[in-house]
């Protein structure tokens, strides 16, 4: 088994950590660069920063806070959110971003995951999908969850993996911030189809959660974002748990 990865997830809205539910109804969690570099301390294996109302808002990402991130930090951090063409992936690489996530550019225009791969190699480029099951299946969702398409879940990730994508984080909505746990089975569907890793982002509410994604999900990383925000789960806890449950971590 490889090792899995823990990933908090910093939600960024006018320079700010936010974290909401089931997408909507923000509240500030803190300062990004002081909580990023406090998880770097803590023993996260990599972070992500979301520029959550960039795509929605038609600005591009905050170039200057990206430089002040890969100042403080010492792990790999991917940056998402209104990353548009090549020039975005360009200017967040030099500023000290390690990966570039895309999730509404990439519905939009899915050639952007073949030109991020042919240009930068597919390691850089991570397909953010947020996705909500419906009566019809799992459908993709636009602008930060906020306009429905008729991408279905599994077609669209098999599609960016053939694109080039190198990873993929996937996003229920469903258990977006209700802390009941990730929604398993459709992330085993993912793994079973896919042979990029899988990064499981929606429902963390306590340590068995992280254990269920990992054994039963089987997904790769596991990101959470308030339990780590709000102190309701240290990280190097995390850790020794799911160590003494048999699950090989960083």
């Amino acid at each position: 088994m490889l090792a899995k990865r823990i990933v908090p997830c910093l939600d960024i809205k006018d320079g700010q950590t936010v974290k909401g539910t089931n997408f909507v109804n923000l509240r500030q969690a803190g300062d990004p660069v002081e909580l990023g570099r406090a998880y770097s301390e803590q023993g996260a294996d990599e972070l992500v920063f979301l520029d959550i109302t960039a795509s929605h808002e038609g600005r591009k990402t905050f170039t200057e806070l990206v430089k002040r991130i890969a100042a403080n930090i010492n792990i790999p951090f991917t940056v998402g959110g209104g990353i548009n063409e090549l020039s975005d992936v360009d200017r967040l690489l030099n500023a000290g971003a390690d990966k570039i996530s895309i999730n509404s550019s990439a519905i939009r225009n899915p050639q952007l995951i073949d030109e991020i791969a042919k240009n930068f190699g597919s390691q850089v480029c991570v397909l953010a999908v947020d996705a909500k099951q419906t009566e019809n299946g799992w459908k993709c969702y636009l602008n930060g969850g906020r306009i429905e398409t008729d991408k279905d879940l599994f077609e669209w990730t098999k599609e960016a993996q053939e694109r080039g994508a190198g990873e993929i984080l996937f996003t229920s909505m469903n258990h977006d911030g209700v802390k009941a746990g990730y929604a398993n089975d459709a992330l085993a569907v993912l793994a079973d189809q896919l042979s990029i890793p899988i990064i499981a982002s929606g429902g963390a509410g306590c340590k068995e959660h992280f254990r269920d994604v990992f054994l039963q999900g089987k997904a790769d990383a596991a990101l959470a974002a308030s339990v780590f925000h709000f102190g309701e789960i240290k990280i190097t806890e995390l850790k020794l748990y799911l160590c003494s449950e048999g699950i090989t971590i960083r």
